[in-house]
């Protein structure tokens, strides 16, 4: 019994000898988490939206501009927007996702670097972050999606002044407007760091034992949540793009028709669109490709796509029927082109909301924004005398204003609204902030106002630059011809 005692004592001995000797062989081995893995669903709805996206320019965007110009022009309204969609998309992959999508360092508020210039160190392994805490899903198919972006933005300008732009100026302007204008206000509203760097960095500050390395922990935190564009730090919420896409391009456009001025015969002439069939076609392609645009903008397959998708059925219907009986009222017929531009009203001023507004609350998004947009489409625009052909500002300018600044209201949970993203208070867990009617929509109406300032002043330099090298418009002749063979040498139709 005694030398049991004597036995076992001295191999407790020799061990604690040995774990002096190693203090490491004392220490629980850890296990190192395993970096996010994309999600095949993810991805895979990612593919879809992505595609979606990519149809609602080409062929959607194209058929719906095409149908409302006159024959002579409807070839040329094709090749705008073929042309741009294909220029944008490699403009994106030489340098536009670097720009908007990475950090910029000392002008990090307003763009991004040049680090993923020619997409490098992108890979099919590399992934990047969704609005989920462990969420990822492939690089490429976040730069696919986001490229859609950058191609139907500046298409969208061509229909403010359809039927008179010279080719080889759009080509031009184009180029230096996605440059200049899109890239830095992409970045503004959606370059941020993440849910799961501010995660980790909130989860430091709480493990942080005494007040010096609180005070270090909490400065991390403070540099990862200002890693973000201008307009994301300050609080605004774009879910699809009311600001980066239909603002700025519906101000750009405004602001192009008049700089070139009137087509020949504004006002005179009959300048009725030749095919509303093809309108029909082309709005019915943008309304499916929309899907993609506003629940693809979740980066994810989870309830707030699936909110997306409901908020943008429902904001379409209401203000197609808003706009249809608005114009009932008021001119006595309802008109297939006026139900047509009110749900595209509707669209324009749900995709900022999609995610965030609940759908009761999108309905009336949708009522106000088909009539209101019906009110700048006749009203307003006959009164100012502007020739903004296809309505791209009455439509989408001011649409994207009401959304946007709806937005900020009707996320609001008491509205029925998801309420403010908040990713700090619960590391690792995706919180609801407080909500604050002021200053919530203060950051929308102040992310409305530097667009319309950055995008605008921007866009009118650009074309004055466009104009002193190659000239903005055609002559009158070739206008009277018609662009499809003044520019193209060619007519949509043979008969």
């Amino acid at each position: 019994m005694i030398s049991r005692k004597l036995l076992a004592t001295a191999v407790g001995g020799l061990g604690v000898v040995l774990l002096l000797a190693d203090p490491a062989s004392a220490q629980t081995p850890t296990v190192q988490a395993a970096a996010p893995a994309p999600n095949k669903g993810d991805t895979a709805w990612m593919l879809v939206s992505t595609a979606l996206v990519l149809m609602m320019s080409v062929p959607g965007l194209a058929l719906f501009y095409g149908g409302l110009v006159r024959t002579k022009n409807m070839l040329s309204v094709l090749s705008q927007v073929f042309a741009i969609v294909c220029l944008a998309g490699l403009l994106w992959v030489f340098f536009g996702y670097s720009l908007a999508f990475t950090g910029g360092g000392e002008l990090n508020a307003f763009v991004g670097g040049l680090s993923k210039t020619f997409l490098r160190g992108v890979t099919p392994e590399s992934t990047v972050a969704t609005f989920s805490n462990g969420v990822v899903i492939p690089e490429y198919v976040y730069i696919c999606f986001q490229m859609t972006f950058a191609m139907i933005t500046p298409a969208l300008i061509v229909g403010a002044f359809a039927e008179r732009m010279k080719f080889s100026a759009l080509m031009l302007f184009i180029t230096l407007w996605v440059t200049l204008i899109y890239l830095p206000i992409a970045h503004m509203v959606w370059y941020w760091a993440g849910p799961d760097a501010i995660a980790d960095a909130a989860r430091a500050v709480a493990a942080a034992t005494d007040d010096a390395a609180r005070t270090v922990a909490q400065a991390k935190l403070d540099d990862v949540t200002a890693d973000a564009g201008l307009i994301y730090r300050w609080g605004a919420l774009d879910f699809a793009g009311g600001t980066v896409v239909h603002i700025n391009a519906g101000i750009a456009g405004l602001v192009g028709c008049l700089l070139i001025g009137k087509r020949v015969g504004y006002g005179r002439d009959l300048l009725a669109p030749h095919s509303l069939t093809m309108t029909m076609i082309g709005a019915s392609l943008l309304w499916v490709g929309w899907f993609g645009f506003n629940a693809g903008s979740n980066l994810e397959a989870n309830g707030t796509t699936a909110l997306a998708m409901i908020n943008t059925f429902v904001a379409t219907m209401a203000a197609a029927l808003a706009w249809l009986f608005v114009e009932w009222a008021a001119k006595g017929k309802p008109s297939l082109l006026g139900m047509l531009s009110g749900a595209v009203s509707g669209l324009v001023a749900v995709t900022p909301a999609s995610g965030f507004a609940g759908p009761m609350g999108s309905i009336v998004l949708g009522l106000v924004a088909g009539a209101v947009c019906f009110v700048f489409v006749s009203s307003v625009k006959n009164a100012f005398h502007y020739d903004d052909s296809l309505d791209v500002f009455g439509i989408h300018c001011i649409g994207g204003i009401i959304g946007a600044l709806a937005t900020g209201i009707l996320v609001n949970p008491a509205l029925g609204g998801v309420g403010v993203p908040d990713y700090a208070t619960k590391p690792g867990e995706l919180t609801v902030a407080a909500y604050a009617f002021g200053p919530a929509v203060w950051a929308q109406a102040k992310a409305v106002l530097l667009t319309l300032a950055w995008s605008g002043i921007g866009s009118a330099i650009l074309y004055k630059v466009v104009d002193l090298v190659v000239g903005l418009r055609v002559t009158v002749e070739e206008e009277r011809e018609g662009l499809d063979l003044a520019d193209h040498g060619e007519r949509a139709y043979s008969y």
